[in-house]
């Protein structure tokens, strides 16, 4: 029986062989792996990458019941885990304990994917890499250098935790029904080994979404609460630029200064904040 798309859940089906073959490739998927995959869809990735991680269990998250259920039943072999569950709330590191590091890939729900990609830099410490088919421009984001009008508060928070390179573009043809807009396949490999350290995580990420709050105003106007308090100019962050201007690194010592010096700034939200992860918005 033909599965219908179903637009509340933004499925948008992989339908391009060639397309496959070259995310597969990309994720170069081991027998040693757990792995995950978000959305599943029809499984045209799923078999691939089952194939490829031989007697290893792929494992599989699908909210759509219906399909989850079809994929259950379409595992004779018994090589899928399958997980019926919401990837916004799901617990990746949860699932397999045992797992030293988990590698994640999924074609993901335009509508979801900026809070999700949120949902799992929580977890990203025990994440080996991830592999996302992601909207283009989406991904033009998560990779932007600042200066630029792509690169904003997803640019920071992400570059912070994750080294990322767009790998290819994909037309709406490649799937069915076609999208409005183009799409891209972006791999993020956590920083382990060089992550910026975070005196206070939560007080960075409130100081970088009041300072994309108003992206085309100064830093002295949108970060004046905080410069108050600490001067932004003795730590990279010259009051006369914006916010596109400045690197991660610079964010990061700010921001760890405030938590050092000035402990209750980090710990009570500015006066005004906006660009949260809701769905939809631009962040």
């Amino acid at each position: 029986m033909k599965h219908i798309p179903r637009k509340r859940f933004g499925q948008n089906f992989l339908i391009d062989p060639s397309v496959v073959q070259q995310i597969v490739a990309a994720i170069d998927p081991m027998p040693e792996d757990t792995l995950f995959e978000i959305g599943p869809g029809l499984g045209a990735l799923t078999q691939p990458l089952s194939l490829a991680l031989g007697q290893t269990r792929l494992h599989v998250v699908e909210l759509d019941r219906d399909l989850a259920l079809r994929l259950h039943q379409a595992d004779t072999h018994q090589r899928l885990v399958v997980h019926q569950a919401d990837a916004l709330h799901f617990d990746f590191a949860s699932a397999c304990p045992d797992a030293h590091r988990l590698r994640i890939v999924g074609n993901l729900p335009y509508n979801i994917s900026t809070p999700l990609l949120f949902h799992l830099l929580e977890q990203a410490r025990q994440i080996s890499d991830q592999h996302f088919m992601l909207q283009k421009e989406v991904v033009l984001r998560m990779v932007a250098a600042p200066g630029g009008p792509a690169y904003g508060r997803l640019s920071v928070m992400l570059q912070v935790w994750y080294r990322m390179e767009l790998l290819f573009e994909v037309p709406p043809t490649a799937f069915d029904p076609p999208p409005k807009v183009h799409s891209a396949l972006v791999r993020m490999v956590p920083r382990h080994d060089d992550a910026l350290p975070l005196v206070d995580p939560a007080g960075f990420s409130r100081l970088v979404a009041q300072a994309f709050s108003q992206r085309r105003k100064m830093l002295r106007n949108t970060l004046a609460v905080y410069d108050q308090l600490l001067p932004m100019s003795a730590y990279g962050l010259a009051p006369t630029v914006r916010a596109e201007d400045i690197s991660p690194e610079s964010y990061v010592a700010y921001a760890n200064a405030l938590a050092r010096h000035v402990p209750d700034a980090a710990r009570t939200p500015p006066p005004s904040t906006s660009g949260g992860s809701n769905p939809g918005t631009r962040v």
